[in-house]
């Protein structure tokens, strides 16, 4: 007697980057990846000058548009469908992850302020992206506030709270702009607003809620707190942030038929609660247990891993229970510029005979200068390097602080520099995995996901200067992975994240090993990186941030007032 096979089901991941969303269609029975397609956001990222308009940003801004995320729906979602050959019919649900923390204002109906005629050309009415680095001086004031007044919160965040989160954002809008202030209904992180636009129900996501919202033990900080930091600030929580907060993996509605529309998948099917593309890689490469560190390596790296515990570690992102799975406490931490930093130094660094090189030997620039670098023994440079050229996430959290060469001679070549510059950002993981080390959160396995896995280079250098084996995910789109595995949660596939993972996650364990020589060698150079790193991001020498002054003042059309000791300003190494 011939059995009947069961029929196959299918969920989505939508994984919403920094420049482009990516859909992938995904068995649910064993988290095969049938097929994706990737949408460029039109507008990309928003520094110079607002879209249809001659209004000039600041420094340090970074702005988005959120129609751009709508048509990642209705494109990249039909196409991963047709290039998956499925029948939509047998989709059972479709879960997105964000970048994090990305914020839209937005009216009680959902409508970006942007959208609104008499907002078009405002600034602040435009998608915060999450590298808008523009709030430090409100973050400045948000964590000396609370540093003050003893609040119990801020030691989940490693003791400081970054110019990135949505706190610091939102107060910068009201001090700068108090007319979008006062039109924003809703300051939502984007991966609740495309929900919304999927669902037609707004539903705030725990994962952004608790790492970006300073949602701690079911409340956010007090309206007096609020208050003394702007007296106009006080009801920012009642009036524009508070919101039903669903937790990881359930569902946050189902897909409106608007949105069926858009996507070409039925109406009626599970939609996930929203979540952060760093927190979903994590079930996707099968790295839910407690010590499993997961890196996220991509235009800047995320470090997410789980814990039975509770402890503060200094600069950390947050730590917040069942943050990434539920039973755990989750820890976040982060490097805000990694890939962006190899990025500009190939297109503002490296000699037009570089790139002629490249072009001649059939490969990338970033490939023909990771093959120079290759063939270099450690230290052969010469050099060392701060990874900050977007600031400090962890452990400094600290937006202000800038990129940093030493040992630079006329001998230096562009393939020196690039391979300082990848050391530099191993550097700032080891000094992140050594604070959770410190602080009794032992991190026993490096997993690596991300398109900077391709780099054989980077890997082992990672794997050299950490002394950790290093896993690698075995997806190349781990965060759309994820997203699909909460998607199947959500639709009831599984009973909970975890058992998703085991039996859809993919991970090839230990596949880069240390190599006892290079670790003594780059332990040396270390020590020299942990000694710039404490000079420049400790207060020893504040050079950085008056720069950044100088430089705010120049964009203004004005001089910045000279310090008043220049002893000070000089003080000795």
């Amino acid at each position: 007697m011939t059995s009947i096979q069961p029929q196959e089901q299918y969920v989505i991941g939508v994984d919403y980057g920094t420049l482009s969303g990516r859909a992938v269609v995904v068995r649910v029975s064993d988290g095969a990846e049938l097929g994706s397609a990737v949408h460029e956001y039109p507008h990309a990222v928003v520094t110079e000058t607002l879209p249809g308009s001659d209004t000039l940003l600041p420094p340090d801004w970074a702005l988005q548009v959120p129609q751009d995320y709508v048509e990642v729906l209705q494109k990249a979602v039909p196409e991963a469908l047709r290039s998956a050959g499925i029948n939509p019919a047998d989709v059972i649900g479709l879960a997105t992850d964000f970048t994090a923390c990305t914020m839209v204002p937005v009216k009680a109906d959902g409508t970006p302020l942007n959208e609104l005629p008499e907002f078009a050309t405002r600034p602040h009415a435009f998608v915060k992206l999450w590298r808008h680095h523009a709030a430090q001086g409100q973050a400045v004031r948000i964590n000396a506030l609370a540093e003050e007044r003893g609040e119990t919160w801020l030691g989940r965040y490693g003791g400081l709270i970054s110019s990135e989160w949505e706190f610091a954002k939102g107060l910068q809008i009201l001090e700068e702009d108090p007319e979008v202030y006062a039109a924003m209904d809703h300051w939502v992180e984007a991966a609740d607003w495309i929900v919304w636009q999927l669902t037609d129900t707004y539903v705030r996501n725990a994962c952004t809620a608790g790492y970006k919202g300073i949602y701690q033990d079911g409340t956010y900080p007090s309206e007096e707190y609020l208050a003394a930091l702007n007296p106009d600030f006080a009801g920012f929580v009642s009036d524009k942030l508070d919101h039903t907060i669903g937790q990881l993996g359930s569902a946050a509605g189902t897909l409106s038929p608007r949105a069926a529309e858009w996507t070409g998948l039925p109406a009626g099917i599970a939609i996930a609660v929203g979540n952060v593309d760093a927190h979903v890689t994590a079930p996707a490469a099968n790295a839910v247990q407690p010590g499993q560190m997961v890196a996220i390596m991509g235009t800047s790296t995320c470090h997410v891993m789980n814990a039975e515990e509770l402890s503060e570690v200094p600069g950390m992102c947050g730590a917040v229970q069942g943050g990434i799975v539920e039973g755990l406490w989750g820890y976040e931490a982060g490097q805000s510029g990694v890939g962006d930093i190899f990025g500009w130094f190939v297109n503002n660094c490296v000699p037009p005979r570089y790139v002629e090189a490249a072009a001649e030997a059939g490969l990338g620039v970033h490939e023909y200068l990771t093959e120079l670098a290759s063939a270099q023994a450690i230290g052969q440079h010469g050099l060392v390097a701060l990874d900050w050229h977007s600031g400090n996430r962890s452990v400094l959290v600290d937006h202000e602080l800038s990129g940093v060469f030493v040992g630079q001679t006329l001998a230096t070549r562009p393939q020196d520099m690039y391979r300082a510059l990848l050391e530099a950002t191993a550097f700032g993981t080891r000094t992140i995995i050594e604070a959770f080390n410190a602080s009794g959160v032992p991190v026993t396995e490096f997993v690596v996901a991300g398109g900077l896995l391709k780099n054989p280079l980077l890997m082992q250098i990672y794997s050299d200067v950490i002394n950790l084996p290093l896993s690698v995910i075995d997806s190349q789109q781990g965060p759309a992975l994820g997203s699909a595995i909460h998607a199947a949660v959500a639709a009831g596939a599984y009973p909970d994240v975890r058992t998703a993972a085991a039996a859809m996650g993919r991970v090839r364990r230990g596949v880069y090993q240390p190599i006892p020589e290079n670790v003594q060698a780059y332990d040396a150079l270390f020590k020299e990186y942990k000694t710039l790193h404490d000079y420049f991001g400790r207060g020893a020498n504040d050079v950085m941030h008056r720069l950044k002054a100088i430089q705010r003042a120049s964009s203004a059309g004005r001089s910045a007032a000279p310090a008043d000791n220049t002893e000070e300003m000089e003080p000795a190494l």
